[in-house]
């Protein structure tokens, strides 16, 4: 128990650590839109202090019932999906999350065709949109063709295990696949496939939630029914943080495999990865160049 919690502890400094040195290598605007997000998520909680949680979930709940009656409700959650799953949009945790909370899990069904289909369409896009300056970029950045090296060399379990990962988050990940070359659409897809069971999560929390957000439920149901859907919620957010760290785990195990190894050809793949946010379809420089 001790070694777990030490090794925990020394994980979540290396967390910190990352984190912080990531934050010291942003320019000056990097910094100013980290605090800028910040700024809002206060906004945001002082916002939900005082309208009150219950008054928003009751909002919300009646905006996912009118969703369910529209007879193409998750014809719009699907194509928002779709459209997420392009930069700069986010939110596509909420989007699945949403899908429970309006259909039960039902929700699931339009939860993966929107998860498949909108990675899926992304990383054809934009592979096709910006081939030119994809090649033009990858043939002079000594990381990224060391990176198509290794994921060429080690296959499916690689793909698997970054495309699982949290990091990068699920649009990066979407255009970080969509330009790394050695990467093809069967591999890219069914990598995604496996991202599946965590969908159904965040489906079954979108679910419970959306049965403790009406007041007419909540006022029928008994104090142990209420404390059960409670557990379970949580119960859910625990599960997936604790898939999400352990998939992360493991990749900054790959990482360090990579940066520990004699070869040069990995120690630049390992860079490449730990600077994921600069694919050659997200860097400015790269969009920029002709």
């Amino acid at each position: 128990m001790a070694v777990a919690l030490a090794k925990g502890i020394r994980f979540l400094k290396g967390l910190a650590h990352s984190a912080s040195s990531r934050y010291q290598k942003l320019s000056v605007a990097g910094k100013a839109a980290i605090w800028f997000i910040l700024f809002c998520y206060a906004c945001l909680t002082a916002f939900i202090v005082v309208v009150t949680p219950s008054r928003i979930a009751q909002f919300l709940y009646d905006i996912a019932q009118h969703i369910r009656r529209l007879p193409y409700g998750h014809v719009i959650l699907i194509g928002v999906m779709i459209v997420i799953s392009f930069p700069p949009f986010f939110s596509h945790t909420t989007m699945v999350n949403l899908c429970g909370f309006t259909y039960g899990m039902q929700g699931f069904i339009p939860a993966a065709i929107g998860t498949l289909a909108g990675s899926t369409i992304a990383f054809v896009t934009l592979r096709m949109m910006f081939s030119k300056r994809l090649h033009s970029w990858t043939s002079t950045n000594e990381k990224w063709q060391a990176l198509e090296t290794v994921i060429r060399s080690r296959g499916m379990p690689l793909i698997i295990v970054i495309r699982m990962s949290s990091f990068p988050p699920w649009v990066y990940s979407n255009t970080l696949f969509a330009s790394i070359v050695s990467v093809s659409l069967p591999q890219f897809f069914i990598a995604t496939c496996f991202v599946l069971p965590k969908v159904m999560v965040y489906v079954f929390i979108g679910s419970r939630i959306a049965r403790l957000s009406d007041g007419e439920q909540r006022n029928h149901m008994d104090t142990q029914t209420k404390l059960i859907n409670s557990l379970l919620v949580v119960g859910g957010v625990l599960l997936s943080i604790f898939a999400s760290s352990l998939v992360y785990y493991f990749m900054q195990e790959e990482i360090k495999r990579l940066h520990d190894s004699s070869s040069v050809r990995d120690e630049l793949a390992a860079e490449a990865l730990e600077e994921a946010e600069n694919t050659p379809l997200l860097s400015s420089d790269a969009l920029s160049s002709p």
